[in-house]
């Protein structure tokens, strides 16, 4: 996909942050729309279809999160990364994000060349082409791939973006410890830069949705499915 196919909905109640943080990213050739509050933002999503969506969290009418868990809900917009880009740094804003379906963020300030240095590495995800196989099948969990959908014990579960991919990482090979710096760039890419609590977070989420005795910590190093 060219860049100038590539939508950008980005989401703040300060215009000032909208002109800068536009300028930047449509300066990359990319195609650039904006709104100023999260009810706005769910109803032009609806209609543009983005393929990248930069979400400030504190915003009139309606706030970032809760837009983000409406947006993760429309099935067109299965596919859509979405990433908050906000002052607010509390652990607790950043779990009621990812909860949300949140795929990455992004503190503000932030450098104009670093956001877009960030926001390629986002969209590099569309590219990749995924090598492994379309359903894992471990025990009582089917994993299918290409569809993100999970099934435990024949019951499904439905798992933000980045908890899929961080257990369909997990899961192509039971056993192995996947270094930390492995998983934050294949599930996270090598150019973004996460909180050091990012991948914790997330394994403590699949471990209250998948089972805790699935997930092994092996301290210094990373983490490991056990089957």
């Amino acid at each position: 996909m060219k860049k100038r196919d590539i939508k950008i909905l980005l989401v703040d109640d300060e215009p000032d942050i909208l002109e800068i943080v536009g300028y930047n990213l449509s300066s990359e050739g990319y195609k650039i729309i904006t709104a100023e509050n999260g009810l706005e933002a769910v109803k032009i999503a609806k209609k543009e279809k983005p393929q990248l969506i930069i979400l400030d969290v504190m915003m009139p009418e309606m706030d970032g999160i809760e837009a983000c868990g409406l947006i993760r809900k429309i099935p067109d917009l299965s596919d859509t990364i979405i990433t908050f880009l906000t002052a607010r740094g509390e652990d607790y804003s950043q779990m009621a994000g990812f909860d949300a379906g949140a795929d990455d963020y992004i503190t503000k300030p932030i450098k104009p060349k670093v956001l877009v240095s960030k926001v390629k590495a986002l969209l590099r995800r569309l590219k990749e082409q995924d090598e492994t196989q379309s359903i894992l099948e471990i025990g009582d969990l089917i994993i299918n791939r290409e569809e993100y959908k999970i099934s435990l014990q024949g019951k499904e579960i439905i798992l933000p973006r980045k908890e899929f991919e961080l257990l369909s990482l997990l899961a192509t090979k039971p056993g192995k410890v996947f270094k930390r710096e492995e998983i934050l760039d294949k599930v996270w890419g090598n150019e973004v830069v996460v909180g050091g609590r990012t991948i914790d977070v997330h394994i403590r989420k699949l471990r209250e949705k998948i089972g805790d005795h699935s997930f092994k910590t092996v301290k210094g190093v990373g983490y490991k499915f056990v089957d």
